[in-house]
């Protein structure tokens, strides 16, 4: 039995990862075992995320595969980088790595095709990193600082402030910051003064507002929207500005163009996008290869900024994108350089802000809560989640200390009933709503979220119950009936219906069901037979409630540890509360997950330091 078979029998290879080790022997069969071992380990890191598997990490993802296993032998440390090295498979650049599968670069082996990802991205973002040609006039920008940011203007150190006078300079902004902190109210007013600034000179702007799904999409343009009835109702813009200011959002998918059953969009470097400006919300959804598409996709005289909570969960699929540009662009509190020639905006006594073109990436980090009720203080155990401190974040919790925070603790087999005493108040209360149009709003007040999918504490099995729960007896747990919650799993752009939409079965006056959703153009109604892939949406798990927020959220973990628990999820998850947090979870599991990072192994923050000016 050859040693790739061994790994596949013992289950530390999937059949994909054999097949791609097994297909280099068979092409050439005096390829060391060595080789094929690399190659199969490099996709099989791609399941965990990680874009680039460093050779000595390789004991740390057996370790993520199976915990609880001895890890089988692996070859000398010195024969197999020689034996690397010197493979007809295996390129050491970006030249000599045309044509070969596999790339072997500074100790880390990858898939060609995510070496590229990487190489890309960080030569498109050169590309566009640099000033904005034509900025505004120094004496106007101060004048409408002022009044779209007063706090600033009386003296206060405003960031947001500070990030919207960058974006009038930089053509590449990284806008980071945990829920709460303004991000989206910043955006509003950068678009403000970029729009503003256009139509003083005499041109139209074109802006591109996107996210990576339609949840996320939807909130970004209702939040927009907001912001900009605000600024209109306090004089701080008028309705012409108003009306020429972007209020429309699409999924990146769609708005790159995307081709079914294709990789490719109908938009890229060789046919970019019709945008001058292009600003995209929860960067950090974005995978690798879809970060790639889009920065190759803007124009080079275009301008991007990206928003983002870098502590949040990566992308579901490979890369953790923005922690990369983040690690290359600093840590968003030090102003950039200065401007050549030299150009300072004064908005206040205390904010001189100084920017430059020597920062190729600019970072502006929000860090003040604007959003958090008084009911609820999580921001101090975010906090100590984010920091990996396992003490100060479990004194807290057994001290009572967070204001809205109820820890409980408990078998799976106690789960069940305990989320339903919880939740099934609250999604009776829906059903009950007079109208649908007064319960699609109720839909926000509460959510259970989930480390895992599978499992007594998984969102399938939890979703079951409540179902079960709210229908009569011996219904099937995936029956449409009223009230339920659906959300929908597949982007379907026939009908407007986008992954990670959630909706509301109503029955109608006449007793006939329809699956509601809100949109743009105000609540609609699907037949239930007509809906794409979709499923109940009482539990979600935290991946798929990212870009949501709920008034009242129960998040829980599983009685065992398990891999996907890490400090970035319980952040996630808590972040996602507004006004009251139940937390269910053992303790030594809490302390694991508190512990552990959602790491993924990438070589884009170094090639980007590398790449950049």
């Amino acid at each position: 039995m050859s040693l790739l078979d061994r790994w596949l029998r013992d289950g530390w290879l999937r059949p994909l990862d054999h097949a791609l080790g097994a297909s280099l022997q068979r092409l050439r069969p005096d390829t060391p075992d060595s080789v094929a071992l690399a190659a199969a380990l490099a996709s099989r890191a791609l399941a965990f995320g990680h874009s680039v598997l460093p050779l000595d990490r390789v004991a740390d993802l057996l370790a993520e595969i199976s915990v609880e296993r001895a890890p089988p032998p692996l070859p000398a440390m010195a024969t197999w980088r020689e034996e690397l090295r010197t493979s007809a498979y295996v390129g050491g650049g970006t030249d000599d790595a045309r044509g070969k599968p596999l790339v072997f670069v500074d100790e880390r082996i990858a898939l060609r095709r995510y070496h590229d990802y990487e190489v890309r991205l960080a030569s498109a973002l050169r590309r566009l990193a640099g000033p904005i040609d034509g900025a505004p006039d120094p004496a106007w920008l101060r004048e409408r600082l002022a009044v779209l940011f007063p706090h600033a203007a009386a003296g206060d150190s405003d960031r947001q402030a500070l990030a919207a006078t960058v974006a009038q300079f930089r053509r590449v902004l990284l806008l980071t910051g945990g829920p709460g902190t303004g991000k989206t109210t910043t955006v509003a007013r950068v678009l403000a003064l970029r729009v503003g600034h256009a139509l003083r000179s005499g041109i139209s702007l074109r802006v591109a507002l996107a996210a990576p799904t339609g949840k996320a999409a939807a909130r970004l343009a209702e939040s927009l929207r907001e912001n900009y009835a605000q600024l209109l109702a306090s004089d701080s813009i008028d309705a012409g500005l108003r009306d020429a200011l972007p209020n429309a959002a699409s999924t990146l998918h769609r708005l790159l163009g995307g081709r079914p059953e294709s990789v490719r969009f109908r938009h890229d470097a060789a046919n970019p996008l019709a945008a001058d400006l292009v600003v995209v919300d929860e960067a950090s959804m974005v995978d690798l290869p879809l970060m790639c598409k889009l920065v190759e996709a803007v124009p080079p005289h275009a301008s991007l900024i990206l928003l983002g909570d870098r502590d949040q969960l990566p992308s579901v699929e490979t890369g953790d994108v923005l922690a990369a540009l983040c690690d290359a662009a600093g840590d968003g509190y030090a102003p950039p350089e200065q401007l050549a020639p030299p150009t300072s905006v004064q908005t206040g006594p205390q904010m001189p802000l100084q920017f430059g073109v020597r920062a190729p990436l600019a970072r502006v980090e929000l860090a003040r809560n604007y959003r958090q009720s008084a009911d609820l203080e999580a921001t101090a155990l975010s906090a100590a989640i984010r920091d990996g401190d396992v003490a100060r974040a479990l004194n807290g919790l057994r001290e009572n200390a967070y204001l809205g925070v109820h820890w409980h603790s408990g078998r799976d087999t106690a789960l069940a009933a305990f989320v339903l005493d919880h939740s099934l108040p609250h999604y009776r209360a829906i059903a009950r709503a007079p109208t649908v149009e007064a319960a699609l709003p109720m839909l926000r007040r509460h959510r259970v979220l989930t480390a895992v999918r599978e499992g007594e504490a998984g969102s399938r099995v939890l979703n079951a119950r409540i179902a079960q729960a709210l229908q009569q007896p011996g219904a099937r747990d995936d029956a449409f009936f009223h009230g339920r919650l659906v959300m929908i799993r597949e982007n379907s752009y026939r009908h407007g219906l986008y992954n990670g939409d959630v909706g509301l079965v109503w029955r109608d006056a006449d007793g006939s069901l329809r699956v509601w959703f809100e949109t743009d153009a105000g609540p609609r109604a699907w037949l239930p037979a007509a809906l794409p892939a979709h499923e109940s949406a009482f539990v979600l798990t935290v991946h798929k409630s990212q870009g949501s927020e709920f008034d009242d959220v129960l998040l829980v973990l599983p009685e065992r540890n398990v891999r996907v628990s890490s400090r970035e999820l319980l952040y996630t998850g808590i972040t996602r509360a507004r006004r009251a947090l139940t937390l269910w979870a053992n303790e030594d599991v809490l302390a694991e997950a508190i512990s552990r990072r959602a790491q993924r192994w990438s070589g884009l923050a170094e090639r980007l330091q590398r790449a950049l000016p």
